[in-house]
């Protein structure tokens, strides 16, 4: 809308152009104050399905997709999300947009990097790239479906991803935390994956002191407990995070 109103000179006459397009089936509504442009080649007709990724990063002026929607559309799990999480700079109240829940995540400046044009239903729109989708996963787990789909998720994405460039990511992010959870998964769903160099680049941040916890809140019998390599508590099954990975294994270590 504010670009409507920079080129035609006035908020009113911006409103009367952007209602004409709107109902011609010439824009879509993103959010309040954002559109779409339908492309010229569809005609003027009503598009209902618009993609819905699409419209969730034009609903914000500075945003990707991200987590778990990201992960579907890099191929790293076969899960479709309820609820599509948008990475924002600031605070963005949650909205329905064509019916889907749109999430919006505020990061730090140090965590909003990583992210790409990619296409869908002839226009781009903005994700993580396929890396920064896996650090952003394992820095939120609870944005992606949880610690067994994570652990599919990393796995998937350790067949196409080098480890140089996730621990560089991993670092950047600046989370004791998410390495925690990356460099343990990468061990249990791929554990040829990990470099030498790359796993001792990966230590270097975690403190010896450090201890965070992964999966439930409390122990149960079974969980995997206490991982000394990498300060994490695992409260969650070993059966349960491989139950949906499969053999990812990358061969001898490097």
């Amino acid at each position: 809308m504010r670009l409507a109103q920079r080129i035609l000179g006035s908020e009113a006459q911006a409103r009367n152009v952007v209602r004409r397009l709107l109902a011609k089936g010439w824009l879509q509504r993103a959010s309040s104050g954002h559109y779409v442009f339908l492309p010229p080649d569809w005609g003027a007709e009503k598009v209902e399905d618009f993609d819905i990724f699409v419209l969730a990063s034009a609903s914000v002026d500075n945003g990707y997709v991200g987590w778990w929607a990201a992960a579907s559309r890099h191929g790293f799990t076969t899960q479709v999300p309820n609820a599509i999480h948008v990475a924002t700079d600031r605070q963005v109240p949650s909205r329905e947009i064509q019916g889907n829940p749109v999430r919006y995540v505020k990061l730090s400046p140090r965590k909003f990097f990583g992210w790409q044009d990619m296409a869908a239903s002839a226009r781009t729109f903005r994700v993580s790239t396929p890396e920064k989708t896996v650090v952003d996963c394992v820095d939120r787990p609870d944005l992606c479906g949880g610690p067994t789909e994570l652990a599919r998720i990393v796995a998937r994405a350790s067949e196409s991803l080098s480890d140089e460039t996730l621990v560089e990511l991993a670092l950047r992010l600046g989370s004791v935390s998410a390495c925690q959870r990356l460099g343990y998964l990468l061990d249990l769903t791929a554990p040829n994956y990990l470099s030498n160099s790359q796993r001792a680049k990966l230590r270097e941040l975690i403190p010896s002191s450090a201890r965070s916890i992964f999966g439930r809140a409390q122990r149960d019998a079974g969980d995997v407990g206490y991982v000394s390599d990498w300060g994490l508590l695992v409260n969650a099954a070993e059966s349960d995070l491989l139950s949906e990975v499969g053999a990812y294994g990358r061969g001898p270590g490097r």
